[in-house]
């Protein structure tokens, strides 16, 4: 899990980098690869690469897993974590659908945010919930739709990922 979690999210960051999404998407699993475009996904994780999101630290660090790696119904691989890190933490959720005996990528939710939790101020109402950016992309005929969805961080917050 440890080698998916960060040979995914190092492309990421190296999709990232250079602006080429390539690779990432030939890596992926057909379905996600028949929904979504190289430039599709460069559109998507824009705001990422704009603020020149650092996930280098994926390499080094070990993932706290908040939801362990299951099969679900539909036969993917989810799980979703973060990577503890000061002063912010890297958030991740992923799928991953078997393609020829391996875990291809299916789906991804990066996001960064603050690792140190902050208590509201007495005096002042909690923030209201943020709404990340998201896009779902409609599945082939007959296949579970793929996801892509890239949330932007607001004031050192993650932006939740949720549907």
């Amino acid at each position: 899990m440890l080698i998916l979690i960060r040979s995914t999210l190092l492309a990421l960051h190296e999709a990232n980098e250079t602006g080429n999404y390539t690779v990432l998407r030939d890596l992926s699993a057909p379905g996600f690869r028949d929904a979504n475009t190289a430039a599709r996904i460069g559109e998507i994780f824009a705001s990422q690469r704009a603020q020149k999101l650092d996930l280098s630290g994926v390499a080094v660090l070990d993932p706290q897993l908040t939801l362990l790696p299951q099969i679900e119904p539909n036969g993917l691989l989810h799980m979703a974590g973060f990577f503890p890190s000061v002063p912010s933490q890297v958030n991740f959720e992923l799928l991953y659908a078997p393609v020829d005996g391996r875990w291809r990528l299916f789906g991804i939710s990066v996001n960064v945010g603050s690792s140190t939790p902050t208590a509201p101020s007495p005096l002042q109402p909690p923030p209201a919930a943020q709404v990340s950016e998201q896009r779902r992309v409609e599945p082939p005929k007959g296949k579970p739709a793929p996801s892509v969805r890239a949330a932007k961080p607001t004031n050192g917050e993650a932006a939740p990922a949720g549907p």
